[in-house]
């Protein structure tokens, strides 16, 4: 026997009908598996490792589409995956562009100063 424990909780009947509706779509046996489900990826959340910081991010349906054939192409795992790499390869290409443009400043600047010394 198992070392679990039973709980009784109130849901509002609009949560429960949601919760019958993934169970009739298959997504899950019952609506204790999906309360479980629940429970546990709201742990998980809450207690990430160390190094990870969890992040919560509402996507257009659009996007989420265009990041799932990004999954069904094989260029990342799942969706969390395809999500990491495309945050990744944005915040990569951002700090570049932000190098690149302080870069141009301080040229700029060594420019200026030497025209200056220049003309004295």
């Amino acid at each position: 026997m198992s070392d679990s424990i039973r709980i009784t909780i109130r849901l509002s009947r609009e949560a429960l009908e949601k919760l019958e509706e993934l169970v009739e779509k298959g997504e899950y046996k019952n609506i204790s598996e999906v309360v479980r489900t629940a429970i546990e990826e709201f742990l998980k959340e809450k207690n990430p490792p160390d190094n990870i910081k969890k992040l919560r991010v509402d996507l257009p349906r659009s996007t989420v589409n265009e990041l799932m054939r990004l999954v069904e192409e094989g260029d990342a795992v799942d969706l969390d995956d395809a999500i990491r790499t495309a945050v990744r390869e944005y915040v990569k290409r951002r700090l570049q562009e932000i190098a690149r443009e302080q870069i141009r400043q301080q040229l700029d600047n060594l420019k200026k100063e030497s025209n200056e010394m220049e003309e004295v």
